[in-house]
């Protein structure tokens, strides 16, 4: 555990311009509004991509002052941990571990997603994938550390076909790569990546598990996390701009409050916004997305800077 008091960053992860704008336009805007972090959010062509465009894009970042400290998923799609199918399981492992290589490739300090997520239909098996999936990360871990990065990440879900999502997955899983890692020396350690808006309802909407109370027992297994806003039901997802934050429930005072009072494991901690942005590819809302960023990452400083003066 960290002795000294946290300091969040702020950072944003690419999701929002994933076919809508270009890098270069992500990175003028983050080089103009002082944005010095990012996490890059998979997307479909990623893993197919040779070496030399992220290493070209990792260039284009540093010119713009742009740190590419993080890669994470963005579709599930590393999900297959969980499926009981030998072919998709096999193919969820080849591309987590391409995941680790894009990540060295880029300078980044992590790269992690969700672990997946149980049939509905076959929910007796999640048990068996939570095993599934610690096995591979046993593994991969050891490819992590070859390969030059601090750690790997699980981000905690809203769902309980999506563990980790309850407390207690989130202590057994985290607990088991920790103590798999104290042993083994050539593995890099585990962390979340957690959601300042996953909290946990069950199919009434009754909420078992507020997203604060995920968030505080989190910290000490958190070296990132997502500023995302959130409806009572964890259902809606969006950003902090004026309008959103008077219909959302995070609120970012609290937030920057629990960070700055947490015991983390990590000295240094980056919050990236983790939005879709307006609707994907329509003339009306395209052009929106600037202005909504722009909005949030104002409020976000803002309420950053009632605690961190």
């Amino acid at each position: 555990m960290s002795d000294t008091k946290t300091v969040c960053s702020i950072g944003i992860k690419s999701d929002p311009v994933e076919y809508r704008y270009s890098y270069d336009w992500l990175f003028d805007f983050l080089e103009r509004h002082e944005i010095r972090y990012m996490q890059l959010g998979s997307f479909f062509e990623l893993y197919s991509l040779e070496d030399d465009y992220f290493k070209r894009l990792r260039d284009n970042a540093l010119a713009h002052r742009v740190t590419i400290k993080s890669v994470f998923t963005s579709h599930r799609e590393l999900g297959g941990f969980f499926t009981g199918e030998k072919a998709i399981e096999k193919v969820a492992r080849r591309n987590y571990e391409r995941l680790i290589e894009i990540a060295s490739l880029l300078g980044a300090d992590y790269a992690g997603s969700n672990p997946g997520a149980a049939y509905r239909d076959r929910e007796s098996a999640k048990d068996a994938g939570i095993e599934c999936y610690l096995s591979h990360m046993k593994e991969l871990m050891g490819y992590a550390k070859y390969r030059g990065l601090k750690a790997l990440t699980i981000e905690p879900m809203s769902c309980h076909a999506e563990p980790p999502s309850l407390p207690e997955e989130i202590d057994y899983m985290l607990r088991t790569l920790g103590g798999h890692h104290r042993t083994d020396p050539f593995t890099v350690p585990v962390y979340l990546c957690g959601d300042i808006s996953h909290g946990v309802a069950d199919r009434n909407r009754r909420v078992l598990h507020d997203n604060y109370e995920l968030f505080a027992m989190e910290i000490p297994y958190m070296c990132e996390f997502h500023f995302k806003n959130t409806d009572s039901a964890f259902d809606k997802t969006f950003g902090f701009t004026d309008e959103e934050t008077g219909r959302g429930i995070v609120d970012l005072k609290r937030v920057f409050t629990m960070v700055a009072e947490g015991q983390w494991p990590v000295d240094e901690v980056v919050g990236y916004l983790e939005i879709g942005g307006p609707k994907l590819g329509r003339d009306y809302s395209d052009h929106l997305l600037e202005s909504q960023l722009a909005g949030s990452f104002d409020n976000l400083r803002k309420s950053s800077a009632l605690i961190y003066t």
